[in-house]
């Protein structure tokens, strides 16, 4: 059995009870191996716990790692040149049907080797993980043929041995591939074919589509979801992003982890979901990118009790964000989330929005993962934009940086 040891002298944001941000002064974390064994205030430490480590955090503030639940990490190429096109007035339609936006990415990525596709990703993997990324959501899409969903999937699974846990979703319906222009429900036979294969190799945690009026239906997309339901997998979907085409309800009709974006959410869309317990999913980085005006339903989604996660949506198109501290003030900014909402929305409610119970808080039988802050309250993650106040990651129990 593995050591038990003592990280104290903390000020801990469980974000578990009900005080605000779950806070304990003075508190301190017993971990065995990868999982959290003991939380609260050092005092009530049970006498004669028998400690073999000890770390003194220095007062320092702990929260749970965080987690990027919405990301496209796996890609090749980038899209510089469609973000000047957006500046000089060109929307996110226009730019898709002259041939740019999802498709120039998907001809990079079957062009580029799983070697090559690796090496990019890692590059973007440690951007997070420098600012306390612990468990992190990789979605396909930008191979649309079976061989390239496949082989980007490969390289998402590849990335958890660089110190994350990652979780794989398909996301074939993400953009009509050039050999089926015009015969978009041929298309969604080959997904439907693909999906059990894809997942009998392991390759596939999740479900997800983008349901649009330049994506696919939602008729399409329930066909997709009917499959991913006969196989057991969970699904969530891109929902509402530029106009509403009812695919917040679909999804709460399958019970979804979570709908995504949402900045045309409806009334009916809000009370399907919170009768479904599906998470809503901001992107803040997305609709600043592409400089959107119409907020997602926030005093909605709050009255209905509907729980709001954050992500960066980190893709080479419409949001190459790579900062999740930047994500917590774009939610603040843009979105008005309280810093406290913000950084839940980043824990607990990411952790949601995955299906992942053992994560999100600081609590007895969850992961041991968490993170050490240099700053003087959590609020303070939200309100600076630039630096880095992360002092260590740790991860399964182990820190990235020796400690005392």
């Amino acid at each position: 059995m593995s050591d038990l040891t003592l990280w104290r002298d903390a000020r801990l944001a469980t974000f578990a009870g009900d005080q605000p941000w779950g806070a304990i002064e003075n508190g301190a974390l017993l971990t065995r191996g990868e999982r959290i064994e003991w939380v609260g205030p050092l005092a009530d430490l049970p006498r004669g716990t028998p400690v073999q480590r000890e770390h003194a955090l220095q007062g320092a503030w702990v929260t749970p790692g965080l987690i990027d639940a919405h990301t496209h990490l796996v890609y090749g190429g980038h899209r510089g040149h469609e973000f000047e096109l957006r500046l000089q007035g060109a929307s996110y339609e226009e730019i898709a049907r002259a041939g740019g936006g999802i498709r120039s990415t998907v001809a990079h990525t079957r062009a580029a080797s799983e070697a090559e596709l690796l090496a990019s990703a890692s590059k973007r993997l440690a951007a997070l993980k420098a600012e306390g990324l612990t468990t992190i959501e990789i979605k396909s899409g930008y191979g649309l043929s079976r061989e390239h969903e496949a082989k980007m999937l490969r390289v998402a699974r590849g990335l958890a041995a660089q110190g994350v846990q990652v979780r794989t979703t398909y996301l074939g319906l993400h953009a009509l591939p050039p050999e089926f222009e015009g015969r978009a429900d041929a298309y969604v036979d080959s997904c439907l074919e693909d999906l059990p294969l894809l997942q009998a190799e392991g390759l596939v945690d999740a479900v997800d589509a983008f349901c649009e009026t330049i994506g696919f239906t939602a008729a399409q997309v329930e066909r997709l979801f009917e499959r991913a339901r006969a196989l057991g997998l969970p699904v969530k979907l891109h929902a509402e992003q530029l106009s509403d085409q009812g695919g917040s309800q679909l999804t709460a009709r399958f019970r979804g982890l979570s709908a995504d974006h949402l900045e045309w959410l409806s009334p009916e869309g809000v009370q399907a979901m919170a009768a479904a317990g599906t998470v809503a999913m901001l992107l803040p980085g997305a609709y600043h990118c592409l400089r959107e005006t119409k907020l997602p339903p926030i005093a909605a989604l709050r009255e209905a009790g509907v729980p709001m996660a954050l992500a960066t949506d980190h893709n080479p198109g419409t949001a190459p964000v790579l900062s999740l501290l930047a994500t917590l003030q774009l939610a603040c900014i843009h979105f008005r989330l309280t810093p406290e909402e913000a950084l839940r929305g980043l824990t607990v409610n990411a952790a949601r929005a995955l299906g992942l119970k053992d994560r999100g808080v600081l609590a007895a039988g969850t992961r041991a993962d968490f993170c050490i802050w240099g700053v003087d309250h959590p609020r303070e993650l939200s309100y600076w934009l630039g630096g880095r106040p992360l002092l260590n990651r740790v991860f399964g129990g182990l820190a990235d940086q020796e400690l005392a």
